[in-house]
């Protein structure tokens, strides 16, 4: 069995974080932390790959790969996390009260999923400091670590990864934010749905009746809808309206984006059925034209708790003396890609807390307890 991180190794995973969080790295701008995170991975002897998805993502870097060999025919398994952030409202500078590492800027601290890029490479120096110096506790499985761009876009970087480049058996990624320990054994799929409504303008004072208004249109097709939580596995949202040129002008354009996700992919394609409809509807009784297109951004799963990769993260849980706590959620992750692809992984809560938020913030002690997570379940693994 691996023991816990030292005291050194928990200072260096701090200092990490810090400075991973302090490189601005919203989806498309990757390349600085992909360049810091190479440098730190080849200074530990590793080859590292990055692939060509840039072009397909948009982004200015692209997903890296880095493998830690076992012993021949041992098994492999996956650590994932995603280099990209949502958009800053200001820079990052992580400031420590209390053992709570908060941005002293009203702007998002970067912990998703940066607290999991920092674990993940504490955990790979440990393995290799381990494997060097022939220690017992090494694990005796081959480990790969993969690091994706633009998961905050649909996970724009683990779909364009190519799922024949990996040896992984199972794996993980670390990219919920609740309470350590919690395991997400299902996820929704997700759709978008843009509606760009066509009118008519006309002087709103002087011809009003000359005109067919796209904003009330697009309003009408929203009232006709069941917006929010549906039941308890599915949610429909209006996220965006757009339209318009002034107060004295009937509206001639108007652009609505929605979503609905749902653990049970029939009933999200029926909820965006719904959604079409009632636009369709509406766009008719104002006189108006409307053209929708829907994507299924990504694509939902459920895992039953007797996979391999879900008893091994149980079991690396109970050696840390965490409670493994079984949940669904109504988010995404990079597992929603890579399980579609054919790899079995889970993902995990990470203990960061308000992510997408500026008051986002996680613990030293998280930080720390990841660690000492990642480090087992390496162990687990090759048991």
């Amino acid at each position: 069995m691996i023991h816990a991180a030292s005291t050194e190794e928990r200072e260096r995973l701090l200092a990490d974080f810090v400075r991973f969080c302090e490189i601005e790295s919203p989806s498309g701008r990757e390349r600085a932390m992909a360049d810091a995170l190479t440098e730190d991975l080849r200074g530990l002897g590793l080859e590292v790959e990055e692939d060509d998805s840039g072009p397909e993502t948009g982004s200015d870097a692209g997903n890296l790969l880095a493998r830690i060999p076992g012993p021949e025919g041992a098994p492999t398994v996956l650590l994932c996390a995603h280099m990209d952030t949502v958009p800053l409202d200001g820079p990052v500078e992580v400031v420590s009260e209390n053992g709570l590492l908060t941005n002293r800027h009203d702007a998002i601290l970067g912990a998703d999923n940066k607290a999991a890029v920092a674990t993940i490479l504490g955990a790979a120096r440990r393995i290799l400091r381990d494997a060097a110096g022939g220690s017992a506790g090494s694990p005796p499985v081959g480990v790969e670590l993969l690091f994706t761009t633009s998961e905050e876009m649909a996970l724009g970087g683990a779909k364009a990864f190519d799922r024949t480049r990996l040896r992984a058996d199972f794996g993980y990624v670390f990219d919920h934010a609740s309470p350590i320990g919690e395991i997400v054994l299902a996820s929704p799929t997700y759709y978008s749905l843009e509606a760009r409504f066509r009118g008519q303008a006309a002087h709103a004072g002087i011809r009003p009746e000359a005109g067919h208004n796209a904003i009330a249109a697009a309003s009408r097709a929203i009232a006709a809808m069941r917006i929010g939580r549906l039941d308890d596995e599915t949610t429909a949202n209006v996220g965006r309206i757009q339209g318009g040129t002034n107060a004295n002008v009937v509206a001639e354009r108007c652009t609505v984006e929605l979503e609905a996700r749902s653990l049970d992919e029939g009933r999200a394609g029926e909820v965006v059925s719904a959604m079409v409809d009632a636009l369709a509807e509406a766009a008719s009784d104002a006189e108006c034209d409307v053209e929708t297109s829907v994507e299924r951004r990504f694509q939902g799963y459920r895992l039953p708790r007797t996979a391999p990769a879900v008893q091994v993260a149980a079991a690396a849980l109970a050696d840390r003396g965490i409670e493994p706590v079984y949940i669904n959620t109504g988010g995404g992750s990079d597992a929603n890609a890579l399980i579609p692809a054919g790899l079995p992984v889970v993902n995990l809560a990470n203990g960061t807390e308000r992510n997408h938020q500026p008051d986002e913030s996680v613990t030293v002690e998280a930080l720390d307890t990841m660690l000492d997570v990642t480090l087992a379940i390496v162990a687990r693994a090759g048991r």
